[in-house]
């Protein structure tokens, strides 16, 4: 079972983490798709406008005289080797400029006026195809504001730039996203596939001995509803064939029951001696397999388990029944209770028959001496106990099986204990067996 669980993968699972994979995916697909679309309406000098700001804030600076100017930082310096047409205007608030290259004719006329521009993008005249944009930077000697054109080496592409300018809306969006995304698809899945646990719930608990159950197929998924159909149509083949099992050897056991009439009649009437003994015992023996069989397959399609019944009451009569019988065989025979009754539900005949196929086994196995003892607790076990020559260790656990015997040659036909641990189960109880040298006992547990 182990290696099952470990072989195959759980659907809940699976379909969990890729639905959730899936749904990332298109998150991704969104963000990236927005900053491609955002290249279209935004200025391409997006990618580099913080750059080139951040080079001219940190070369901006005032001479002697209060007059503006730029030092010719290396990174400036840099700058303008690697953009040969660049053009800039650096203009304080207050109107105090400083310029370098030509910037074209439609947007000079703008270099006094670029103080009055926080940030702008300027394109699409049709007198040039030159792109310019104006940033507003802080710098030590106060606000600045910066026209500037003429870019060719852009570095990262603009889409990648809008990405890198984005991440603090959509980094924290993802970290809170996901974790929400993967439990919520976890509940609905796991939501959606409920009643497929409740189905192999209800799976595991038909019997081997009740195969008239049914899987339900209210709210499960069309995708699984054919296995659980599949499953229901196997179910009712082997009801079918059960039922055809049942009713054979219940006939065969009623069937069985004249010619033993008849035959045990004929035997009476011969003479007495060892040959007219030996056909009585196995026509006896014939006679109590067939009632065994019987008995068992009654007990198989015994369904009434809820009337009360009184445990301790039906121990006590069982003795009293048998007592002749275990005396006749050389025993002493005792019963024994801690409470003076004990409730529970259950079939009084089924719990009769097994307590007395208990008592019957051991007046059979005990040796004919010592004391067969029947016990109640106040915990509903049922205990009988003989002092016999006990049973082999490597014949305990079979003992409950159908048709199976210890010494062949032992009266009946190995039904009594399987019949007994039936009935337990239908009881939703269990039957031990413990067993030396000094005796055995067998114990139902209800």
């Amino acid at each position: 079972m182990r290696g099952a669980r470990r072989s195959n993968p759980s659907l809940w699972w699976e379909l969990s983490w890729q639905l959730s994979l899936v749904i990332i995916a298109v998150v991704v697909s969104v963000i990236v798709g927005l900053s491609i679309w955002a290249t279209t309406v935004m200025s391409p000098n997006i990618a580099v406008e913080d750059k080139i700001t951040e080079v001219i804030a940190h070369a901006v600076q005032r001479d002697s005289q209060g007059k503006l100017q730029l030092r010719d930082t290396p990174e400036l310096e840099l700058l303008k080797r690697k953009n040969s047409g660049l053009w800039y205007v650096a203009t304080t608030t207050g109107g105090d400029s400083v310029s370098y290259g030509s910037a074209p004719a439609p947007y000079a006329e703008l270099k006094h006026l670029a103080y009055l521009f926080q940030d702008a993008d300027i394109r699409g005249s049709t007198r040039t195809d030159a792109i310019a944009s104006i940033e507003n930077v802080d710098t030590p000697i106060g606000e600045v504001r910066v026209l500037f054109g003429g870019v060719t080496d852009m570095g990262l592409s603009p889409a990648l730039a809008i990405l890198a300018k984005a991440y603090p809306i959509y980094i924290p969006l993802i970290v809170i996203a996901l974790p929400m995304i993967l439990l919520t698809v976890l509940r609905i899945v796991r939501r959606a596939l409920v009643r497929v646990s409740d189905v192999a719930q209800k799976a595991s608990e038909i019997e081997p001995r009740r195969p008239e159950g049914r899987l339900p197929v209210d709210g499960i998924p069309k995708e699984v509803a054919p296995l659980v159909l599949a499953f229901n149509g196997t179910l009712e083949r082997l009801e079918h064939e059960y039922r055809k099992r049942q009713r054979f050897l219940i006939d065969a056991s009623h069937e069985l029951r004249t010619p033993i009439a008849i035959m045990q009649t004929r035997i009476d009437g011969m003479p007495e001696g060892k040959e007219r003994q030996r056909l009585l015992a196995d026509v006896a023996r014939l006679a109590e397999t067939a009632e065994q069989l019987l008995d068992f397959e009654r007990n198989d399609q015994a369904a009434d388990l809820h009337e009360t019944i009184d445990i301790v009451e039906i121990a006590r009569t069982v003795v009293a029944d048998l007592a002749p019988l275990a005396i006749a065989a050389g025993y002493q025979i005792s019963f024994q209770s801690e409470v003076e009754s004990l409730e529970r539900k259950g079939s009084p005949s089924a719990l009769r028959r097994a307590i007395s196929n208990l008592v019957r086994n051991a007046i059979d196995h005990g040796g004919n001496a010592g004391m067969v003892t029947v016990t109640v607790s106040a915990h509903g076990r049922i205990e009988v106990a003989d002092e016999g020559p006990g049973i082999p260790a490597e014949h305990q656990e079979l003992v409950f099986e159908p048709f199976y015997r210890v010494t062949p040659k032992s009266k009946g036909a190995g039904l009594g204990l399987s019949l007994v641990k039936q009935i337990a189960a239908n009881h939703r109880g269990q039957v031990s067996i413990k067993s030396s040298t000094t005796g055995t006992q067998v114990a139902i547990q209800l």
